[in-house]
């Protein structure tokens, strides 16, 4: 085999990747990045990323959105000398002790070492009416479709951080927001759980879940169902805002050790069970999935890479 096409080829250019493809340039790797979008992932979906270390606002202006944070380490790792592709990636495989990586247009790529980062995305409920009316009502993204609703009544589905993060958003939006949650309280994080409580124009229902999302051109009404009395009952409404976990995207690595839930299992250097393969961000097994996190894994990823090729 000839001469690899990159010391470094790092799959999926969210925080993770993108914190990977800095740290691997900065140590002087050949390093690609290849992404079906746009560099970012999900952090482009959040409004204002106030909980990142330094980005804070000052007076009237809030933290930098999650897009903007996206944007900046993207300059950062192109300053760097990390190369961007926009392109689909049909299969990842190893040959010999060379990754070969094959493109959705048909082209191949190779490379010693590779950084999975392809993250996660949203986990649809699978309730009748759902694909019916997505994009007629029915979003996982409330910084997407939420301008759409304002001043109409909005459900929001789920009872994590997500679910709370993009109730407060559609706050500002609408005064008719309600927060569904199948459990007793919220899984969030407390200080997100309260801002939900505090929101005078957010009512939230515990021991409650969505069963059917109903309507004609476009969503008009859900059912309901207390799972505590088993009460079923129809309610109108203008938009569902679905926020009900996460699917890791592992597709492209089905021989790599994964936990129950599906996430890849690391070691503490980010490297997963097939050697040369290592994994960053929300894709990995971690007890926590944050910006922050995300960022951390990729430059921990980027520096085991960058030792394990060292030694190749």
């Amino acid at each position: 085999m000839g001469k690899p096409d990159a010391d470094l080829i790092i799959l999926g250019a969210g925080p993770a990747g993108l914190t990977a493809a800095q740290y691997g340039a900065r140590a002087n790797l050949h390093v690609l990045v290849v992404e079906e979008l746009m560099p970012g992932g999900q952090a482009l979906l959040i409004d204002a990323l106030e909980n990142y270390p330094g980005n804070i606002g000052s007076g009237d202006i809030p933290a930098k959105s999650g897009f903007e944070l996206a944007q900046d380490m993207h300059r950062q790792a192109e300053a760097f000398g990390a190369c961007f592709m926009t392109e689909t990636v049909s299969s990842l495989r190893k040959e010999g002790d060379r990754f070969t990586v094959t493109l959705g247009n048909g082209e191949t790529l190779n490379a010693p070492a590779v950084i999975l980062a392809t993250g996660t995305k949203r986990r649809p409920l699978g309730i009748p009416g759902e694909e019916q009316f997505r994009s007629k009502g029915v979003s996982y993204c409330a910084t997407c479709d939420g301008p759409f609703f304002k001043e109409k009544k909005i459900l929001v589905i789920g009872g994590g951080d997500a679910a709370c993060v993009e109730a407060q958003y559609l706050a500002r939006l609408s005064s008719q927001v309600i927060i569904i949650h199948r459990r007793e309280k919220f899984r969030a994080q407390k200080a997100l759980a309260e801002r939900v409580f505090h929101n005078p124009h957010i009512e939230a229902r515990f021991n409650t879940r969505l069963l059917e999302i109903k309507g004609e051109q476009k969503v008009s009404s859900v059912v309901l169902e207390r799972t505590d009395t088993g009460e079923r009952y129809e309610e109108a409404t203008d938009a569902v805002f679905i926020f009900a976990g996460a699917i890791p995207q592992t597709s492209l690595v089905p021989d790599a050790r994964t936990d129950e839930k599906g996430y890849i299992v690391t070691d503490q250097a980010m490297a997963s069970s097939v050697p040369g393969l290592f994994v960053a961000g929300d894709v990995r097994a971690t007890p926590f999935r944050q910006v922050v996190v995300a960022a951390g894994e990729g430059a921990v990823a980027a520096h085991s890479a960058a030792e394990y090729i060292e030694a190749y």
